[in-house]
């Protein structure tokens, strides 16, 4: 099949996939004899494999190795475990950042009024150098 098909069947856009295979995460497209990439079951394997690992979050380093992981017979499952347990760890680092930084929105947003004054907190607070907390100066009307 051709790119397009073969975007379509894996759910991976055309662009994606030259990319992944210039960056060599996939191994490159045979050619028709005109030149045009041609894929294979196994290549559209291969591909969604690379989506469910993005889907999941996986940097494409980690990407790469867990391909490695999944084409060699012999390895260890011992290793995979190990890097998805260690993409835990980084996912649930990041959902406490992300928790923590809608805290501090929902804070923000509880104290300003909403209404047709110029004061607003949350402005205030993201133009406010964190070290030492600062207000923007105030507009002076004609």
């Amino acid at each position: 099949m051709n790119i397009g098909e073969a975007a379509k069947a894996s759910g991976v856009s055309a662009k994606m996939i030259r990319y992944y295979e210039s960056v060599g995460l996939i191994d490159p497209a045979a050619r028709s004899e005109s030149g045009y990439r041609v894929y294979s079951e196994n290549d559209l394997h291969v591909l969604r494999f690379v989506k469910r690992a993005r889907t999941m979050g996986f940097s494409m380093e980690r990407i790469e190795t867990l391909l490695g992981l999944w084409r060699d017979d012999d390895r260890n499952s011992a290793e995979v475990k190990k890097l998805a347990l260690g993409h835990v760890v980084e996912l649930e680092r990041q959902i406490a950042e992300m928790q923590a930084v809608a805290a501090t929105l929902r804070k923000l947003a509880a104290t300003c009024h909403g209404d047709n004054r110029p004061d607003c907190p949350i402005l205030d607070d993201l133009s406010a150098e964190h070290d030492a907390p600062a207000r923007a100066p105030k507009r002076r009307r004609p």
